[in-house]
């Protein structure tokens, strides 16, 4: 049986707003027919349900025999697009510029070649307002289409006009192509390797980098070439941990949104994006100051009653602000403090469990677990960290389940629960010979938490300040900074050593942060 991960209807209908549902209901008993009254009682039955659940619809509507499920979930299906299709349209340039090149097929084929031509006038210039290359293309190929009939008799004076078009805006499609696609594969590689390990990732990454950057004058680009151009060297300068560069781009991609104030309400979603990378990048450099700023200006986006608004911004809201208000808490030390939103956290991961992939879900487990840690409570840190550990089913990233793992031993060994410690040991021995990307931090911490049982109590602290220096040391090689990024081991050797929270530690530096 489909489930509600599984099953694209209820996805849908699950995924509507009160308004979106009223529009839909309007929009189907327009039909006025008995299979419209049928698939209307589909949706009011599964709007009902909580989980997906066929037999129960069945016994709901005895009208609906289960050989016609499948045959009124396709129809309902396109019914609930259509009605969106319909509602949205007004905020939705790219829908109005498409319907309005159907329009003007509809009006060559009826031979109203000159309402066809000046319809196809208003989509390019509405389209080029837009900065949509592509749609100009295909409105020029229909243009050209119907001038090389040549039954409007209009060709004079406009083949060389047509022609230079055509040819500027396939140069700016082809562009904004390659740049996109170099902004992708960055993505993919940092997925797939994160950031680079040695000199030989960083040749690499740099030589495939630089081989397929095109060239690009910045006068004459258009919008979505630049922004293509800014994302692909943030994911470069993510990857090679130049933090500072990665700022740099950063903060291009968000001042081209600001600089376009039309650009970022029609293209919501890459703009909060932008502002995202730019407090990541400034949480991995601990430059507080602006990172205070950028996340008071996303949440005062967030906040804006005039802002554009659809599950798929309000979920990408929802995880950029609570992952950066966690990250803020890192930074001052404020564990407890940040403890009192994880209720409304775990509150808004249920409400977007449909939009929301498990990866994202574990990675914020992973940050509340490390949210009771540093607020000295092992055993809620433990409770987390199993949710991520014991969490078969998602593909996670290799590095945060190393690192719950590894927090989770520490956590361990903080309650004092010395009967589990022998199985912790075991099982991150077993992963981190699996893994593919080892570290030396890594694998410092996990010999010195295996020789902790042989180490005498008098001697703890001089065992503690050894690893320290030990990871001071690696820490200044640039390709081994990384894991540092994901587990403070620093800072809790320290609080070890001078018998001090760890939150202590960590605020005792904030002053000192940019």
């Amino acid at each position: 049986m489909p489930n509600e991960n599984t099953d694209p209807v209820f996805q849908l209908i699950k995924s509507l707003t009160r308004t979106e549902k009223r529009h839909f209901r309007l929009f189907a008993n327009r039909q006025g027919s008995a299979d419209g009254l049928k698939f209307l009682q589909l949706f009011d039955a599964l709007d009902g349900q909580e989980r997906y659940d066929e037999e129960r619809v069945l016994a709901q509507v005895p009208a609906i025999k289960k050989v016609q499920v499948a045959n009124l979930k396709a129809n309902l299906y396109r019914q609930l697009l259509a009605s969106l299709r319909m509602y949205h349209a007004g905020h939705n340039t790219d829908i109005q510029l498409r319907e309005q090149l159907d329009y003007a097929r509809v009006l060559y084929n009826r031979g109203l070649y000159i309402q066809s031509l000046r319809m196809l006038e208003k989509v390019k210039q509405a389209a080029q307002q837009a900065e949509m290359q592509h749609i100009t293309l295909m409105a020029l190929d229909f243009e050209k289409l119907i001038e090389g009939q040549y039954i409007t008799r209009s060709l004079r004076g406009r083949a060389r006009e047509l022609s230079d078009e055509a040819t500027t805006t396939v140069a700016h499609v082809a562009r904004e192509h390659a740049l996109s696609n170099l902004a992708l594969r960055m993505y993919g590689r940092y997925l797939k390797i994160g950031h680079t390990r040695n000199q030989q990732d960083y040749d690499k990454i740099t030589d495939y980098f630089r081989q397929d950057l095109p060239l690009l004058d910045p006068r004459q680009a258009t919008f979505f070439e630049q922004l293509y151009y800014y994302q692909a060297h943030v994911w470069y300068y993510t990857i090679t941990q130049n933090f500072r560069l990665c700022f740099r781009y950063a903060q291009k991609w968000v001042d081209l949104f600001e600089a376009n104030p039309l650009m970022r309400e029609q293209q919501a979603m890459l703009y909060i994006k932008g502002l995202h990378n730019l407090l990541v990048t400034a949480y991995n450099m601990l430059y507080y100051s602006r990172f205070e700023e950028v996340l008071t200006r996303l949440e005062a986006y967030a906040a804006d009653p005039e802002r554009r608004t659809s599950p798929n911004i309000d979920m990408l809201l929802f995880l950029y602000i609570y992952t950066n208000r966690i990250n803020g808490y890192f930074m001052r030390g404020q564990f407890t403090e940040g403890l009192k939103i994880v209720p409304e956290l775990l509150e808004n991961l249920e409400n977007f469990r449909l939009q929301m992939d498990s990866h994202r879900r574990l990675v914020f487990y992973y940050k509340i677990a490390s949210l009771y840690f540093g607020s000295g409570q092992p055993d809620k840190a433990i409770e987390y960290l199993n949710k991520v550990i014991y969490f078969k089913e998602a593909s996670l990233r290799e590095d945060i389940q190393c690192f719950a793992r590894i927090l989770n031993l520490i956590a361990h060994y903080e309650a004092g629960r010395d009967e589990s410690l022998d199985y912790q040991i075991r099982s991150v021995y077993r992963f981190l010979g699996k893994m593919n990307d080892q570290q030396q931090m890594q694998e410092a911490i996990f010999k010195f938490l295996r020789s902790l049982g042989d180490v005498a109590p008098s001697q703890l602290k001089e065992s503690f300040l050894k690893l320290k220096n030990k990871l001071i040391v690696i820490a200044e090689n640039p390709y081994e900074r990384r894991p540092f990024l994901y587990l403070d081991i620093i800072s809790w050797l320290e609080s070890k050593i001078e018998n001090v929270p760890v939150q202590d530690i960590i605020r005792r530096r904030f002053p000192k942060l940019k």
